[in-house]
């Protein structure tokens, strides 16, 4: 039998579920242990692909194209199990199953409600990722939101029903709280309570908690809250505020003896503990000397998880290259003026690379493009993904081969040179989710480019998301210009990667490589581009 984790939250949203529940994965990996990651999302979205990233962050999409919350990219980070569709479930997903088996008659005439129908798809859906792969040894699930939502109640119900069935040998309860600090640095054990209450009033007792806090909690404090709470002393952990990186979280956990406190709940033995690729990757952040700054031009700058496996993957790659990666945000909106883009991009202190990351849209683009000629004209390393890539085709239509209107079809539907156009199968494409080239592809390298020197090998796999391509009417011009196209797909329909001629490193690819990056293996184009600005940053110190 496998064992279940739950993981819930409570007090408010925010307080790090994702990376908790992560981290202790990470942990039971250390351990020799099979684990898979589940998130259940309460929102009745069917999946997070038409959200806005101000309302949810970015978009994380799987080998199999499943676009999902940002949460399975902590599980990606953190943990080694593979991730697909059916690791991410959300009320949409679950009530359309649902209603689709009532119109087929499934229920046989019978009143479909909320228990026992919608918990069932909730439960077989968890425990089909249990039984997806026979050595699986436990499953986490994270439930989204946080307890006393309404949105939450039926995860939390199946979740109560899956722990009375296997029994609490099998399957346990970990919550996530928060202890505020009021004035005076006072902390207070009371919204955890409160917290506890309320799990209770769904019929779960937390068999672990986890106290998010600014500090360590004592010895003292983590008394009070067990007695209160009705769980053991030593099921209560500090989660506090670390200021050098989350990647240090799964160490601190050790540290606590989170993974041998759950092992123990669960029966199984606790094996030795091999955790030196999280201490190796801290030796390295600590290591580190010098700085790069990257410019990432972009739409949505004001929410940082907008981008947050691009972040992510600049600071792993950071760490390979032995550098700190200082992030300068920059509105491409405020470059949409061509001597006012100029005069920003001078004035910016030392930026050693620009980075244009994927997007959808027209708003800003004249900016990104403004960005790339920059960084093209003035040498400075560049990286594009997605939107990236093809804000780089756009710039060289109007900036070196004179198309003035050269442009997306996406943004402009009349140009006389579209040299980034929507892929004839999508032309009649009226829904929006779910419908674009998505999840993994295969592309092929070519002798001789940057593409092929950072991967090793031809063969590259990586994840798309996307509805707009190169224009392949534009090759034989672009090409005969100088613009070097270096990735194509495996029949050579599609341009993969454009890189440009005498530049010390401008490459773009339509693909999206952070989705795949770790903190203890950076992606090879993030681990090149950062490499590159860190020689650009030595060539302008001298």
């Amino acid at each position: 039998m496998n064992k279940l984790i739950f993981v819930s939250g409570g007090v408010c949203s925010s307080l790090g579920k994702g990376v908790a529940a992560s981290s202790l994965g990470a942990l039971l990996e250390a351990r020799g242990l099979n684990v898979r990651m589940v998130k259940c999302d309460p929102y009745i979205n069917v999946d997070a692909g038409t959200m806005s990233p101000y309302q949810h962050g970015e978009v994380y999409v799987t080998d199999d194209g499943a676009e999902t919350d940002l949460d399975l990219g902590n599980y990606a980070r953190f943990t080694s199990g593979p991730l697909s569709k059916a690791n991410s479930i959300t009320t949409g997903q679950v009530y359309d199953a649902v209603i689709q088996k009532e119109r087929q008659g499934r229920y046989l005439g019978r009143c479909v409600q909320v228990i026992p129908h919608i918990t069932d798809e909730i439960k077989s859906r968890i425990l089909a990722v249990a039984r997806e792969d026979q050595d699986t040894d436990i499953v986490i699930v994270e439930i989204g939101g946080t307890v006393g939502d309404i949105e939450s109640i039926p995860f939390l119900e199946a979740a109560r029903q899956l722990i009375h069935e296997y029994g609490k040998t099998n399957a346990i309860s970990v919550h996530l709280t928060l202890i505020p600090e009021v004035a005076g640095g006072e902390l207070k054990t009371k919204p955890t309570q409160h917290s506890v209450k309320a799990m209770q009033e769904q019929g779960i007792q937390p068999d672990v908690l986890i106290c998010r806090a600014p500090v360590m909690l004592d010895e003292a404090m983590r008394r009070k809250i067990a007695l209160f709470c009705n769980i053991e002393n030593d099921a209560v952990f500090s989660s506090y505020d670390v200021d050098t990186t989350i990647y240090e979280i799964p160490i601190i956990f050790f540290q606590q003896k989170l993974d041998q406190v759950v092992l123990k709940k669960l029966g199984v033995d606790a094996r030795h503990a091999d955790i030196d690729k999280w201490r190796s990757m801290m030796e390295r952040f600590h290591g580190r000397t010098g700085a790069v700054r990257i410019g990432i031009v972009g739409k949505y700058m004001e929410l940082h998880d907008a981008y947050k496996s691009v972040y992510e993957a600049l600071f792993h790659a950071g760490l390979e290259n032995a550098v700190e990666v200082e992030l300068v945000k920059i509105d491409s909106s405020r470059l949409e003026d061509a001597p006012a883009a100029e005069a920003l991009l001078d004035a910016a202190p030392g930026l050693d690379g620009i980075l244009v990351p994927g997007g959808f849209g027209q708003r800003g683009v004249n900016g990104m493009v403004r960005a790339a000629c920059w960084a093209r004209e003035r040498k400075v390393p560049y990286l594009g993904i997605c939107l990236g890539m093809q804000i780089m085709v756009i710039d060289w239509g109007r900036n070196v081969l004179g198309w003035e209107d050269a442009d997306s079809t996406e943004f402009n539907h009349d140009t006389k040179h579209p040299v980034v156009s929507l892929m004839e199968e999508q032309i009649d494409v009226k829904n929006y989710g779910g419908t674009m080239r998505l999840g993994k592809w295969t592309s092929m390298a070519s002798p001789g480019s940057k593409l092929l020197a950072a991967y090793g090998e031809r063969i590259v796999s990586e994840r798309h998301r996307h509805r707009y391509e190169f224009a392949n009417r534009c090759r034989a011009e672009m090409t005969a210009s100088g613009l070097l196209l270096t990735g194509f797909t495996e029949d050579g329909g599609l341009v993969e990667c454009v890189e440009w001629p005498e530049h010390p490193w401008g490459l773009g690819v339509q693909f999206h490589p952070e989705f795949k990056s770790k903190p203890t293996k950076a992606a090879p184009l993030f681990r090149d581009f950062i490499a590159a600005a860190k020689a650009h940053a030595k060539g302008a110190a001298k």
